[in-house]
């Protein structure tokens, strides 16, 4: 009996020794702001005393961060961003980035259709440039589109994510990133200098000699002024209609979509932005537009993945009677985040605001409705563009005295699926690929 009193003793002892000498690390303290924190700077004083291994506080500082905007704000618009994450996000909205300059993308080599399959690389899963940039360095390196991407420096891309696989392309101005290639059934390696790229976020071209056509792949703080120069050539190229593509933008910056729509709308009210803090801003025409005229019909095309700011535009163009609304419903988010900047580098995407359509309208949850409905098929091949090919007919017959009235009336499809991080650099590409610029 007394040999079982000391051993339990002794062991009582051991472990409250071992407490108080863990304790005895100390270091682990904090100033809470709120009464509510009292319980968070306790629980980072006990890891920093207690916990059996080294802790990074970078480590516990982010986790921290994230856990309090994910799980205490409770908003899917609202997050942190790590440095990394914070840098490259501020580059795609800046339409910058340093890179070779080419975009890639994911391609299912067993079956096209079936993107949803290929959520890493694999043997059929594979990273295919969709095109290098003009004038970048991967076009000056020769690298063309319809090459699959094996290796990234010497690594196998098999088991990385899109995501992962630009963060490896993309790096320093200066810097070489080396990959190893297959062009048709030969292998090759080449060897890209990275620099800085600026993207084109516009592309537009004549389809006939009277209908134009303009993609508008983001609202970057570049989108504006380059959508400007691409109207103004359809019109003064002999454009009589125009086709504006939206679809799968996932927006950008809120003044850029106010100087977009005002290429179409002449002067009024184009949305509203309100929050309890701040009240009603009103954001009119900027009255510099150069479609503005009545008698050049507009198609907008949109789709699910058009979010945001390709909903002021969308919606705005469509109250306003400026625009007939082609595709699919939107996404459907009227909320507007700002961004702002933390001392490790990164950042936290806070919603300050919502806005509302001309008429008062919110987009949420359920979108922008389309005027007329394009549904594409299973089995569509990749290189048919039905919602291009319904716009085209809509104008033909548009010009012969038809209105949205007797074209077929939206269908209510529910609510958006989910689609890419907003703001992501990675975005989907016309030909049915997974894309994103490096």
């Amino acid at each position: 009996m007394v040999a079982l009193a000391l051993a339990a003793m002794v062991g009582t002892l051991l472990f409250v020794g071992g407490y108080l000498a863990a304790g005895a690390r100390g270091g682990g303290s904090c100033a809470a702001p709120a009464e509510a924190f009292k319980a968070f700077c306790q629980a980072y004083a006990f890891l920093k005393d207690q916990y059996v291994d080294q802790l990074d506080d970078k480590a516990l500082a982010e986790g921290a961060i994230k856990g309090m905007v994910d799980f205490g704000v409770k908003d899917p618009f609202s997050g942190y961003m790590s440095p990394e994450d914070y840098r490259r996000a501020l580059g795609d909205l800046s339409g910058e980035f340093t890179g070779i300059g080419a975009e890639m993308g994911v391609r299912n080599l067993d079956d096209p259709a079936d993107l949803a399959a290929c959520t890493t690389f694999s043997a059929k899963c594979a990273l295919v440039v969709v095109a290098p940039l003009e004038d970048s360095p991967a076009q000056a390196a020769g690298l063309l589109a319809g090459d699959i991407v094996l290796r990234i420096d010497g690594e196998s891309v098999e088991g990385l994510a899109l995501e992962d696989a630009v963060k490896r392309v993309r790096g320093e101005a200066g810097t070489d990133v080396t990959l190893s290639l297959k062009r048709g059934e030969k292998p090759l390696e080449l060897t890209i200098t990275r620099a800085k790229i600026t993207m084109r976020e516009v592309t537009s071209r004549m389809l006939d000699e009277q209908i134009g056509y303009v993609a508008l792949h983001g609202f970057s703080s570049a989108s504006a002024d380059q959508f400007h120069e691409a109207v103004g050539e359809l019109v003064d190229g002999g454009a009589t209609s125009i086709i504006f593509d939206l679809r799968d933008n996932p927006g950008g910056y809120i003044d850029a979509a106010n100087k977009i729509a005002s290429e179409f709308i002449k002067d009024g009210l184009v949305f509203t932005q309100e929050s309890e803090a701040e009240g009603v801003k009103r954001w009119e025409a900027t009255g510099t537009g150069l479609a503005t005229d009545p008698k050049i019909p507009v198609v907008v095309l949109v789709n699910n993945g058009s979010a945001s700011a390709s909903e002021i535009v969308s919606a705005a163009l469509q109250e306003r009677g400026r625009a007939t609304i082609i595709g699919q419903h939107t996404y459907g988010k009227n909320t507007v985040q700002l961004w702002d900047p933390l001392t490790n580098g990164g950042g936290v995407r806070i919603t300050i605001s919502r806005w509302f359509t001309p008429d008062h309208n919110s987009v949420a949850p359920n979108g922008v409705q389309p005027d007329v409905v394009v549904n594409v098929p299973d089995g569509t091949p990749p290189e048919r563009d039905l919602y291009l090919e319904r716009a085209i007919s809509y104008i033909a017959n548009h010009a012969l005295g038809e209105s949205p009235a007797t074209s077929p009336a939206p269908s209510q499809s529910g609510s958006p699926s989910a689609l890419t991080p907003l703001l992501s650099p990675i975005g989907f590409d016309p030909s049915g690929q997974v894309a994103a610029a490096v």
